[in-house]
């Protein structure tokens, strides 16, 4: 049995995080992918890049620390390979490259920019198996800071991604138009109405946390109707209540509410009455393509 260490890094609209995986090498078994630890630290860069069109001097500072520590954390805990990705922050600063070369200088890490589409695959990749039936059609979600990703499983393969400028930051802000509403509500109208028995695969922290609010046991989906409630309680508390209250992290205490309205319009629009809360993700599928991609290029 081999044990080796991978780790991803997310840099998000809303927060950074460091993903740590033991990969589990058995003889004549499937490879294991257990998560070994993850670290979030919430530096909204969203804030700067959607709204002046690059990354401030002080967030700037704070990537930078987050990097060199990330890069520690990593040597300590003998990784052996990574891969950071960022996502709709950084590809819509105007500032973007320098921040790359900057963080590259002073840790040592290098930080690639994904598009939409590709971050929809790399979310997609993930191991759903447990989750998804081939009778059944299913809309996988991750919601970010910045954008929203879909994609479209039926019979147990993808049919279709696409990513929208449609996140928790930008609703914060009062940056998303109603057209893109109408595009997304076109979209996911247009491609379930052959699709059977559809149900919803949400990813990213805020449904995590709305799971884990619920009171269900791991695997159990949350319900529209449950949904619903929890959202319009959310919106009846301000944000020091949803705090103290709560017991919201303040970096998580507003961005809930934009991210459950993200969930419940997708639920209403394809009419999912549940939504499946696997825990996984970008950093997730991160992991697994740097894992198989490493090991194609050996044979």
């Amino acid at each position: 049995m081999k044990v080796k260490k991978f780790a991803a890094i997310d840099i998000g609209s809303n927060a950074i995080r460091l993903l740590t995986h033991n990969v589990i090498e058995e003889q004549g078994r499937k490879t294991q992918f257990r998560k070994s630890a993850l670290i979030r630290v919430p530096v909204r860069l969203g804030e700067d890049s959607f709204t002046v069109g690059e990354i401030s001097e002080h967030n700037v500072a704070r990537m930078v620390k987050t990097m060199r520590a990330f890069k520690l954390l990593m040597d300590v805990a003998g990784v052996q390979n990574y891969r950071a990705c960022a996502t709709s922050a950084m590809r819509e600063a105007n500032n973007g490259n320098e921040i790359i070369q900057l963080i590259r200088e002073k840790s040592g890490i290098q930080i690639e920019v994904i598009d939409g589409k590709q971050e929809a695959a790399i979310i997609a990749s993930t191991d759903l198996k447990e989750i998804i039936k081939e009778d059944q059609s299913y809309l996988y979600i991750d919601v970010g800071g910045g954008s929203t990703e879909f994609t479209l499983f039926t019979k147990g393969k993808i049919k279709l991604s696409k990513s929208f400028k449609l996140g928790t930051v930008r609703l914060l802000k009062d940056l998303v138009k109603e057209t893109t509403w109408l595009k997304l509500q076109e979209w996911i109208q247009e491609n379930v109405k052959d699709a059977p028995k559809l149900s919803i695969i949400g990813s990213g922290g805020n449904i995590n946390k709305l799971h884990k609010m619920s009171g269900r046991k791991e695997g159990e989906p949350l319900s529209y109707i449950w949904l619903n409630a929890q959202y319009r309680f959310l919106e009846s508390l301000s944000y020091d209540d949803r705090v103290s209250e709560l017991g919201l992290n303040p970096d998580r205490a507003d961005v809930i509410i934009p991210a459950t309205r993200i969930f419940l319009s997708a639920a209403k629009w394809s009419g999912a009455k549940k939504i499946h809360v696997p825990k996984t993700g970008l950093s997730d599928g991160i992991i697994k393509n740097l894992y198989y991609s490493q090991n194609e290029n050996k044979a």
